[in-house]
This record gives C-alpha cells, structure tokens and sequence, in this order.
C-alpha cells in the first residue's frame, strides 16, 4: 500500500530546546492513526512540519513523496489546535471561501453537516458557542477530499456529547483513500476508532504499531497502556 508520510531522522529544535528528535515514521494511506502523547511531548510539532508551518532542523518529512509546500497543501487537510477563523464572518462566508479555495472541498457535504447539526449559516462565528465554532472547523476540515487530515487535539476543548458527535463526523466523512492523524491526550475517547497508534514521548517514537497487535501482545488496551507508558 503506498505512503502518504514519511519521516526519516526527523528533528526539530528550538535553541537548545529538542521538539523532535530522531523520528522514523511511516504511514500508509486509509488508516485512522492515532498521535498519542502527553502534552509538551511533540505532537503539534510534528503536525506543524507536516504542513507547512515549521522546518525541520534535520532528517527528511514527505507527504505523498513531496517536501511540506504548496503541493501537499492540496492535499493535506488541517485542524489546527486552536481556532484561528475570523469572528465577523458568517459560516457561509467561510464554506465559500474554502470552495473558491480548494478544488476537493465538498460545498454541499459542508451544508449538509451544518443542517444536520441544526446550525445557521448566516450565523456570525462570533455568536456561537465554543463547542460550535469547534464543529465548524471541523467541518471545514472534513468536507475535503483529502488525502491526510491532519487534526490537533479535536476533542481536546468539547464536552463528552460534542465528542461523540466529532468522532462520528470524522468516521463519516474521511477520504477512505486517505489517512487521519488524530493529535491527543485523551485515548479513551478515540481508541475504539484507530487502526494504529504512535506514541511520542519527550520528541522521540515510543512506539508505531496497530491497535490489534498491541491489543494481543501487551494484552491491554491502548487507554491502559498509555496510562503504563506514560505514567508520572
């Protein structure tokens, strides 16, 4: 099955201080991936050298065989950890500009989810709450036909039901060609969902394994045995 991300000996330094360190990573296309990790230990990082945002200070990162630049922002979907659309903006505004934007978005898969979650498009980002802004990232996100998703701690600021809501609109709406890479901390919510983990622990790959294997040969789930890995 061919790669959509390769990492070779992958760093990245802030001064003195080690993001990255070493990091060997391959990932496959169709897999739902798990980046799982506490916080500070790398993970956003990684994602931000996936798309774009930062250089490696060393090694070697490709998406889809090219280096992170405008052709793999074709191809690369990306919610980042923060919101970062503009509050005077109407949803639909936004559901435009991605349309005019990227040639894989789905105008109508957009309205679709936005109906669906009983949301308002002429509604003003400004006037929702913060669990609804983070639906509308989402969709935005998730209307593409993408190749990787790549998405920062999605659940990390919801409450349990929009999580839910958030782990079923990712399942859904996904490429099936493609990879998801889901950034976070809190396993328990998204394991049942994963093909494979990557554990980060202080810049460097813990581990790079499917949740089935890890299943039969630690005999735990991945919420347990990152709570082992991990734990203080």
């Amino acid at each position: 099955m061919e790669n959509i991300l390769e990492c070779r000996n992958l760093a990245k330094k802030y001064g003195h201080f080690v993001a990255l360190s070493d990091v060997n990573l391959t990932l496959q296309r169709g897999k739902i991936v798990g980046l799982l990790g506490p916080n500070g230990c790398g993970k956003t990082t990684l994602i931000k050298l996936i798309n774009g945002l930062l250089e490696p200070s060393s090694g070697e990162l490709k998406v889809a065989g090219n280096i992170p630049g405008m052709e793999t922002k074709k191809i690369v979907s990306y919610l980042p950890d923060r919101t970062y659309l503009n509050n005077w903006m109407k949803i639909k505004d936004f559901y435009q500009y991605f349309a005019e934007f990227y040639s894989d978005f789905d105008i109508a898969k957009a309205y679709d989810m936005t109906s669906r979650l009983q949301i308002n498009p002429n509604n003003k980002l400004k006037t929702l709450s913060k669990g609804t802004k983070e639906k509308v990232q989402l969709i935005l996100v998730m209307s593409r036909k993408a190749d990787l998703y790549c998405l920062d701690e999605p659940i990390g600021g919801v409450d349990p039901a929009s999580r839910d809501y958030i782990l079923d609109t990712i399942i859904k709406n996904y490429n099936e060609n493609g990879t998801v890479l889901i950034s976070t901390h809190l396993i328990q919510d998204i394991e049942n969902i994963l093909d494979e983990v990557v554990f980060i622990q202080s810049g460097m790959v813990k581990l790079h394994a499917s949740v089935d294997d890890v299943r039969i040969k630690e005999g735990k789930s991945i919420d347990a045995l990152f709570r082992e890995v991990y734990r203080c």
